[in-house]
């Protein structure tokens, strides 16, 4: 049986070294809906993530899972050689391709953030890899 990859803008699905984390999303959202815990506690996205979130950031394809707002907005963090120590936001596809055709190995972090509940998920990290075509 395949497991399908997720279609998510900037993030290959067959990249090696990739970390999807959409099980552990799937069994929060489910403990919220139980009512096991508080939406509270999940909803704690700090003032610069969502300032990221607001300014540097992409529309998710769906609503927030938590108050189902359309204000889930995906973050991309790439961090590595000669970047800064808190990582760079990434916006377009463009400048992920030029950070992963740089030397030395870098990783791309994917953070969903709601700019109306402040619910914040990491959804999936990967390795950039270099275009091959060019």
């Amino acid at each position: 049986m395949d497991f399908l990859q997720p279609k998510v803008k900037g993030r290959p699905g067959s990249t090696p070294g990739s970390v999807d984390y959409r099980l552990a999303r799937r069994r929060i959202i489910r403990a919220v809906e139980a009512g096991d815990v508080d939406a509270k506690d999940y909803r704690d996205a700090q003032r610069e993530l969502l300032r990221v979130a607001t300014s540097c950031s992409v529309e998710a394809d769906e609503a927030c899972p938590l108050c189902d707002a359309d204000e889930l907005r995906l973050v991309r963090f790439v961090f590595g050689p000669r970047l800064p120590k808190g990582g760079r936001c990434v916006t377009t596809e463009r400048e992920l391709q030029r950070l992963a055709n740089r030397s030395g190995e870098h990783r791309c972090y994917v953070v969903e953030v709601c700019t109306a509940c402040r619910w914040n998920h990491l959804q999936s990290t990967f390795l950039l890899q270099a275009d091959q075509s060019a």
